[in-house]
């Protein structure tokens, strides 16, 4: 319990990717704690005065770091450029005494399988590898091809092992009555579902307890878009159809902005 709440106050980079000076501050602290639990016959207060000024050091030494870049490459370290432009830099790779293979082993780690898709591949002071990928290799973003952005939700998890989650539900906006017409469209009881949740756009996911129930796929979505695509078809219908120039204007007008509305919302509406 003390080493437990000495290292709740050191913070949560002590179990994150360690540097150089905290790996030896958490090898030290684990056997000092080791020492007093089997040592029985020493004096356990000369080992807790021990772990108090080996968690007291690097405490004091966090707060100087905070307000010194000189005292943080100096404890911390400081990261080095392993790939530029595609190109393994072997120099560096031997300052870090870095094999070609570990350095494949990293990228591989990240889904990277070929130099040459890096961009740029840093080897940071933790260990870790960060890696940019070059443009044409990055993953295609709504911003690449003009959707509008939407703000991402948590998903929220509205029920769990049967039980209605009302904090959940409520940050989701939705209310019981939501929840319970949900489940009906579904055809599943509160009871028989092991996990429900809402997600971004408000749609509701359950897992059932009986894993061999199949739950219908909901139609709702795909069904207002072909009402969409219906509707912009039925314009251009009226446009080609009537003689008043007027109302051929019109009907090609209001055609032009459903089938905007139709790319803005297809995305969503196809899922």
């Amino acid at each position: 319990m003390f080493l437990f709440v000495l290292t709740r106050i050191l913070g949560k980079k002590q179990i994150s990717q360690l540097t150089f000076f905290e790996y030896v501050i958490g090898i030290t602290l684990g056997d000092l704690a080791g020492n007093i639990s089997t040592d029985v016959e020493a004096n356990y207060v000369h080992g807790v005065i021990a772990i108090l000024v080996w968690v007291l050091v690097p405490f004091v030494l966090e707060i100087f770091t905070l307000k010194s870049k000189t005292l943080r490459l100096w404890f911390e370290g400081n990261g080095r450029v392993l790939i530029k432009d595609g190109k393994i830099l072997e120099g560096n790779l031997k300052k870090e005494r870095y094999t070609g293979d570990e350095l494949l082993e990293q990228l591989r780690t990240k889904g990277v399988f070929r130099v040459a898709d890096v961009e740029f591949a840093m080897l940071e002071s933790s260990g870790d590898l960060s890696i940019l990928l070059k443009t044409e290799n990055q993953p295609l973003t709504p911003k690449h091809i003009g959707l509008k952005k939407v703000i991402e939700k948590p998903t929220q998890a509205v029920i769990m092992d049967g039980v209605i989650q009302n904090e959940p539900l409520a940050a989701a906006g939705k209310g019981r009555g939501w929840l319970q017409m949900e489940l009906e469209k579904l055809g599943v009881a509160k009871e028989n579902v092991f996990l429900g949740q809402v997600d971004t756009d408000g749609q509701l996911t359950v897992d059932l307890f009986d894993d061999k129930l199949v739950i219908p796929a909901s139609t709702e979505r795909p069904a207002v878009l072909a009402c969409l695509k219906k509707c912009e078809a039925d314009l251009e219908l009226y446009s080609l159809t009537t003689q008043n120039a007027k109302a051929k204007q019109l009907y090609e007008t209001c055609s032009i902005q459903l089938t905007q509305v139709i790319q803005q919302v297809h995305t969503i509406l196809r899922a």
